[in-house]
């Protein structure tokens, strides 16, 4: 079942009297419960399509269906909402609000909705990553690594129909970085949460089960992993 689906997604910027192309005419379908990894140089337009899927950015023309929804439709609020309950974001910088703790940082998108917390869910997904006896600390007082795992943790407690993760290793070290994407293959094998993950490291790629190769703003490849 398809769980994502983009069709003719172009994406251009103007940098004076130019027009760059920063994604030409792009067509991609992820099955729900995917592991699918995005490779490509810098400038290719991998964080570019991310920012697309996940309703950071709009497309120039395009559409893009997440749960037969399409978001390139929805208005500035709307998408918000959308993109709180349904896309789960992590990002390279963690992203955490300074003055909560770890247990307010993983619950802030439910908080902000004003709804109340499955607190079995919560147990369950702290626990598998290791978070359990850190809920009380400030993101100050965690290494690297904890915080990226306290930012994993925030993008999954909604159950989003995708997670997407956008050089979530970039800046930790290789044992952290190993570690973190154990971390998002465990939840898409645990929890059956669908993963399109951002690298510029083939290492890292070799982890999904499927890895795309963008180059000039297109998919030039597209293997599936025995």
């Amino acid at each position: 079942m398809e769980i994502l689906r983009c069709s003719h997604l172009t994406k251009t910027y103007k940098t004076g009297s130019n027009q760059v192309i920063a994604l030409d005419n792009v067509d991609l379908a992820l099955e729900k419960g995917s592991f699918t990894a995005i490779v490509g140089a810098s400038g290719s337009g991998k964080s570019t399509l991310l920012h697309l899927l996940g309703g950071v950015d709009r497309p120039t023309s395009g559409n893009i269906y997440i749960e037969d929804t399409d978001i390139s439709t929805l208005n500035m609020e709307e998408l918000a909402v959308f993109r709180r309950r349904k896309v789960g974001l992590v990002y390279q910088f963690y992203n955490l609000i300074p003055t909560l703790n770890v247990r307010k940082n993983i619950l802030l998108p439910i908080l902000l909705d004003g709804r109340k917390p499955d607190e079995a869910r919560f147990e369950q997904i702290v626990s598998t990553l290791g978070l359990s006896d850190r809920l009380s600390h400030l993101p100050r007082e965690l290494s690297g690594g904890q915080q990226q795992r306290v930012a994993i943790a925030r993008s999954l407690i909604y159950q989003p129909a995708i997670l997407l993760a956008d050089e979530p290793t970039g800046n930790l070290d290789r044992r952290n970085s190993e570690e973190t994407i154990e971390l998002l293959k465990l939840s898409n094998q645990r929890y059956g949460q669908t993963v399109l993950l951002i690298t510029h490291d083939e290492k890292t790629a070799l982890m999904a089960e499927r890895i795309l190769t963008l180059e000039d703003g297109k998919i030039v490849r597209d293997e599936v992993m025995s």
